[in-house]
């Protein structure tokens, strides 16, 4: 194996090769602290060029790759196995902008700048480049392709999917796909970059990509209303998209369970609990002024409990750092059992009653934190008890997980709405996944990775216990 590094090394510099263990730390436990891994070490390559190299190296030596962004998944992906055999490729060394274009409205980027950088150099450029996570400070390019992420601003402009015109991958043998085009329409044939996007690196490396920017939006009215109901909720929804169109960028919703927790551990700062509360926002070219008084007007029109509308930019991030603080108060307060599904944003109501009906048929002190993007369908649907001692809780997790799922899937949902599979979902995946898609899925990944080295043991693939060098 000693040989195997110094080949690695003589590709990326000797620097660039981590194998201390207070060095490859970082690097070897998930966001989420469940999953821990030991690997052979973790290289930082610079360029496309040296990614190709160590990818033709691993595939000769017989060595499994773990690509790794920012390291912030939620669901294990990126994160190495136990085996002290599998070498993480974290791509933090790759973070050149490499052209934007203001004309065509697209920017090209290595995959390791920061999904913060990236919102940063376009803003400089009096661009959007909308995507917005509440990791973008650490998160990298590479990871949000590689999960399809959403975010806060899918309900107008739609995840990596939608944001992403071209790719540049190095594929498991060290070839190099280059369609890093800024054209909107190319009929040429399949679009194969789809194939990377979601794919949680086990099909190839992406190293760049050239993404969709938009006109910087010089107006926004921002409102935190509450409601009786998430039916009163989803009606809202629809009613504001018929009266602002694509004017509408983010619909947010809270239970009154997480107005509850943000009061207790951020006191003073919610502006009323009611069943539900929903924040939103329109944004637009022009006055804010203007825009807020149009939201003012068309919700004196509406049946609300309450609401406050943001006068000020000042006011704007209060009300978004109430929203953007859910994820972080609920982690104070304890362990839960978290669920990123997806749901049709008209199922939602009904979802939510079926599910805690069943919950709480199973388990009579289970309490629910549900939140998330309900202009895009997408929740967060957190389990914990009420009870003061949670230890039993993870020993309900496949009970508990079994009930929400198969609900998700009545409803015409998904259990990984933008978080990805990761280790965490494979076997779930295989139970509700249609078979045909995941025989297409199984079949790409036999295609492009017959040896399967490509980030093993996550959801397309077992893990190798002969991965050797």
């Amino acid at each position: 194996m000693s040989h195997f590094l110094d080949a690695v090394a003589a590709i990326v510099g000797a620097t660039h090769v981590l194998t201390l263990p207070e060095d490859t730390a970082p690097f070897t436990l998930d966001y989420r602290r469940r999953y821990q891994g030991q690997p052979l070490a973790v290289v930082l390559p610079g360029t496309t060029a040296e990614v190709a190299a160590l990818l033709q190296l691993c595939q000769r030596q017989q060595v499994a790759v773990v690509p790794q962004g920012g390291n912030t998944s939620t669901c294990g992906a990126a994160t190495p196995d136990g085996s002290g055999r599998q070498l993480v490729v974290a791509m933090q060394r790759l973070n050149r902008l490499r052209a934007i274009d203001t004309a065509n409205n697209s920017i090209t980027v290595e995959a390791g700048m920061t999904l913060a950088t990236l919102q940063q150099r376009a803003a400089e450029a009096d661009r959007l480049f909308p995507l917005s996570l509440a990791s973008e400070g650490s998160c990298q390019i590479g990871g949000n392709l590689s999960t399809n992420a959403g975010g806060l601003a899918v309900l107008r402009y739609g995840t990596m999917r939608e944001l992403t015109l071209g790719l540049e991958v190095v594929l498991p043998d060290g070839r190099v796909l280059h369609q890093l085009s800024g054209l909107r329409k190319d009929t040429s044939g399949l679009d194969v970059k789809q194939l990377f996007i979601g794919a949680e690196g086990q099909l190839g490396l992406i190293t760049a990509a050239t993404l969709k920017l938009f006109p910087l939006p010089t107006a926004h009215a921002t409102a935190w209303l509450g409601v009786d109901s998430s039916q009163a909720a989803i009606d809202l929804l629809s009613a504001l998209r018929q009266a602002f169109g694509d004017r509408l960028t983010t619909f947010e919703i809270m239970s009154q369970p997480c107005q509850q927790l943000l009061e207790k551990y951020h006191p003073g700062q919610l502006p009323f609990i009611q069943p539900w509360a929903v924040l939103i926002e329109l944004s637009d070219s022009g006055d804010s002024h203007r825009l807020q008084q149009q939201l003012v007007d068309w919700l004196s029109t509406q049946q609300l409990a309450d609401g406050v509308l943001a006068h000020s930019e000042a006011e704007r991030q209060q009300l978004w750092q109430l929203r953007e603080a859910m994820s972080e108060t609920q982690k104070r307060d304890g362990a839960s059992i978290k669920h990123d599904i997806g749901v049709p944003s008209s199922a939602i109501p009904a979802f939510l009653a079926d599910c805690e009906a069943a919950l709480r048929a199973a388990f009579p002190s289970v309490r629910i934190i549900a939140f998330g993007h309900a202009g895009d369908g997408n929740l967060h649907y957190n389990i914990s008890y009420t009870r003061p001692d949670n230890a039993e809780l993870f020993a309900d997790e496949e009970r508990v997980n079994a009930i929400v799922y198969d609900l998700v899937y009545q409803h015409q949902g998904t259990l990984a709405a933008e978080h990805g599979i990761g280790q965490l979902k494979g076997h779930w995946l295989q139970r509700y996944q249609d078979p045909v898609a995941l025989q297409l899925m199984q079949g790409v990944k036999q295609l492009l990775d017959p040896q399967g080295l490509m980030n093993p043991g996550k959801w397309l693939s077992p893990a190798r216990s002969d991965t050797s060098g």
